[in-house]
């Protein structure tokens, strides 16, 4: 075989080809064993590399109407330069090790994995992108779970649902909303299709609001367009019929928990789709009327109305049951039964203390506002108090303000109707005492709430 020097260094033509442009018998091929080292590597015809090992040419031009096939092991330290109908094509099956880039350009259309959400990779790698047809968005995976880049179309809605009056005879399928950036009085939005709908939870994303149990005891699950009004559309049914469950959410994923008849049972959904609750797990108590939060990623569950002050904590985006995250300052279920969030805080309020005598200190106990910050675990820190004494309570926060919202309740100490229809607020970041947004429609408690761009929402 022979050797030629060209400049500095060499190369050896393989097989007696002549190569380097000429016609004879290598017609026209150049035919390289071992290291090839260039400044400019120009391709003007159809050629396919089979495999060079530490080819390190700094550029690498396709500028003909035929194709580049790289089937083998390539290096470049420069850049691919794709001319104007011309192709280059990495075999199917290869790995690309693009390191470090400060930018790409795509000229026309760039098309990313895409699947299911039983189509995700079991051993995903942090960074990894891809479009879930199943949700109908891009999602990235974090190192921990699946988030989604979301456009919200939050239109700063509250809704409040269902719900309890006294003395009874209130048509419990009114659903009625409040604007969150504002102070004011609700206004009527639509009905549930469930005329009882008393005490169901309520959760949501920036689009979609559910609602789901109730008493008398159903399974119903209804869900609405939050920035639009109308009547609630059916979405499927729970695991199993029950009232004063709570709700929590992602972006993505709603997670129903606990209820009357003190049940430790989980469900999950996911908003975008309609069907019926699929088993998530248990919690490690019996939420008879638990309150309920969440960050993006982790979902908060305390209380019952016995004796339990055990707070539970859950990973949204996997299924599990519930493990202990900390304790509540004192038992007393029907507290905020879905509370509120910043994303970083969950804050839940009022309550009911079923086995204690009214006194000064029970009293105390129903205005109480209490949480945790999610991502250090604990004991509840108690950071204010309601405008006034009163048990279920329901919430529903918002991000944009750090508002956490509370609607009617039942006050033991009122003359005669026991329902309220008060509504306060406050700010979930700081500590301090609820203050007056307005008034509900008509007053009632154990309502069902949900919001638009709370502080729980995942994604981007």
């Amino acid at each position: 075989m022979a050797t030629y020097r060209i400049g500095i260094g060499s190369f050896n033509l393989k097989d007696g080809a002549v190569g380097l442009g000429t016609e004879s018998s290598g017609l026209g091929n150049l035919k390289v064993e071992g290291t090839i080292k260039t400044t400019d590597l120009d391709v003007l015809g159809v050629s396919t590399f089979t495999r060079y090992a530490g080819f390190a040419a700094d550029t690498i031009n396709v500028n003909y109407k035929e194709d580049l096939s790289l089937s083998g092991e390539h290096q470049t330290t420069g850049d691919i330069v794709v001319g104007l109908n011309s192709t280059f094509t990495v075999s199917i099956g290869a790995t690309v090790d693009v390191g470090t880039v400060p930018s790409v350009s795509i000229g026309t259309h760039f098309s990313p994995p895409t699947g299911g959400v039983e189509d995700r990779p079991e051993k995903p790698v942090e960074g990894t992108v891809r479009f879930n047809t199943d949700l109908n968005t891009l999602e990235f995976y974090n190192g921990v779970d699946w988030r989604q880049f979301t456009v919200s179309g939050a239109s700063g809605r509250a809704l409040i649902a269902g719900g309890e009056n006294s003395p009874a005879g209130t048509d419990f399928k009114i659903i009625e909303y409040i604007q969150t950036s504002t102070l004011g009085n609700s206004t009527i939005f639509g009905d549930l299709t469930n005329t009882n709908m008393q005490n169901p939870a309520g959760l949501s994303n920036s689009i979609r609001g559910l609602f789901g149990g109730g008493q008398p005891t159903t399974a119903t699950i209804d869900y609405v367009a939050i920035a639009s009004g109308g009547t609630g559309i059916d979405f499927g049914d729970l695991s199993s019929g029950r009232a004063r469950a709570s709700g929590l959410a992602s972006s993505t994923r709603g997670i129903f928990v606990g209820g009357n008849p003190g049940v430790n049972i989980i469900d999950y959904v996911e908003i975008m789709t309609t069907g019926d609750a699929l088993d998530f797990g248990d919690l490690s108590f019996s939420g008879k009327g638990p309150s309920a939060t969440a960050s993006p990623t982790r979902g908060i569950i305390t209380n019952d109305y016995s004796s339990n002050i055990d707070i539970d904590e859950i990973t949204i985006a996997s299924k599990g049951n519930g493990v202990s995250f900390g304790k509540d300052l004192f038992y007393g279920g029907y507290g905020g039964n879905n509370g509120a969030s910043t994303g970083t805080r969950g804050v839940w309020m009022g309550g009911y203390a079923s086995n204690s005598p009214q006194s000064p200190e029970n009293k105390r106990r129903t205005t109480s506002i209490r949480g945790v910050d999610f991502a250090s675990g604990g004991s509840a820190v108690e950071y204010g108090d309601l405008v006034s004494a009163s048990y279920a309570v329901y919430g529903s926060s918002t991000g944009t303000k750090n508002r956490g919202f509370y609607f009617g309740g039942f006050d033991p100490a009122a003359p005669s109707s026991k329902s309220t229809n008060t509504i306060q607020f406050m700010n979930t970041q700081t500590s301090g005492n609820a203050q007056d947004f307005g008034d509900l429609c008509l007053p009632r408690y154990s309502i069902g709430s949900v919001c638009d761009s709370h502080g729980g929402l995942g994604g981007y």
